[in-house]
């Protein structure tokens, strides 16, 4: 297959490919003391908390609730995990737990990568998370994007097409101009259909190391990497 033209955007999806969402949180959850429930362990709640994104989202674009924010979604899925695990906190320290996620970490290789990338593209996020959440984040993690773009921008969660569209409305290029970067390949699916380039990278402990992934990817992809440096790489930075 030939070597596909290189982009002038690179949109990136956030949670998973550029930020360690699981390591953080288990972190976050072993520096608080969370008295868990016997057999349930951090990595087990962080999984749990992160499994409640896609359903509330849902619930969103169905119509059952309003627009929502996605620290408000996080906020609404920790009462109920609180609830099921029978952990009670007090008010601050709820907003303190939620809030975690805009304390993610960056892979080890993200900063790197993403500061060799921004010398020959322009970086942006294409996330759910909401805009403060992603500045917030992007600071603590020092991560170079160029803009923050958000599901929040576009009033629509992915895979909605008006959030891969809108990237290239609001850089005024055409899709084919813009390449999504992701560790999920549905996400790079519904990219693809919308006309953007695709590039999988791979993150194998996105889930833990205790629960490692497939990171085969599609062939269907412009481009797979082993991490935002070797992405780099492959596109010639």
């Amino acid at each position: 297959m030939s070597t596909p033209t290189a982009p002038s955007i690179l949109a990136f999806d956030v949670f998973g490919t550029v930020v360690d969402w699981h390591g953080s949180i288990v972190r976050e959850v072993e520096a608080m003391g969370l008295a868990l429930p016997a057999g349930v362990s951090g990595a087990d709640f962080a999984r749990a908390w992160r499994s409640g994104y896609q359903p509330a989202m849902a619930r969103v674009m169905s119509g059952e609730l309003g627009w929502t924010l996605i620290d408000d979604l996080h906020r609404l899925i920790l009462d109920q995990l609180l609830a099921q695990y029978g952990i009670d906190l007090d008010e601050p320290e709820r907003r303190h737990l939620n809030r975690v996620w805009h304390r993610l970490a960056a892979w080890p290789d993200s900063v790197e990568g993403l500061t060799r990338l921004k010398q020959k593209f322009t970086l942006c996020t294409l996330s759910n998370g909401n805009l403060g959440l992603l500045a917030d984040m992007a600071k603590g993690a020092g991560l170079p994007w160029d803009l923050i773009l958000s599901a929040e921008v576009f009033r629509a969660y992915k895979p909605h097409p008006d959030t891969y569209r809108g990237v290239a409305r609001v850089f005024d290029v055409t899709p084919d101009r813009v390449t999504l970067v992701a560790a999920h390949q549905n996400d790079l699916d519904a990219a693809r259909a919308c006309g953007l380039g695709t590039a999988y990278i791979e993150r194998p402990i996105e889930f833990g190391d205790d629960a490692p992934k497939d990171v085969s990817g599609s062939a269907v992809n412009d481009w797979h990497a082993t991490s935002l440096v070797d992405l780099a790489d492959r596109l010639g930075v």
